[in-house]
């Protein structure tokens, strides 16, 4: 969906990869996008080590699970970006607009 918007996407397969990649790319990374809950490191945690190498990535969070379930993990924090799966098209480019266009 994203480089149908034209966006350049660095993909990874888990947190370590995008450790990884966020590491060894050249450009600037403007926006991360992390589920909230994965094996190994959640997305807060993947977030926090990635703006350490990265101070100016913003962060959009994703999730499938309810509210009550990712509410101990910090994520529904007020002014913390996050869009519920599943989502469309429309409601994804929204999203990471604002994430963009935010201070």
């Amino acid at each position: 969906m994203l480089t149908q918007l034209q966006y350049r996407v660095l993909a990874a397969a888990n947190p370590m990869d995008a450790l990884a990649l966020a590491r060894r790319h050249e450009g600037p990374v403007h926006v991360l996008i992390t589920d909230v809950v994965m094996p190994d490191m959640n997305g807060k945690e993947l977030a926090g080590k990635i703006e350490e190498l990265r101070p100016e990535v913003k962060v959009l969070y994703m999730s499938g699970y309810t509210a009550n379930v990712i509410a101990h993990h910090g994520v529904l924090d007020p002014g913390v970006s996050f869009i519920q799966k599943p989502f469309g098209f429309r409601e994804l480019a929204l999203r990471v607009r604002q994430v963009l266009d935010a201070g």
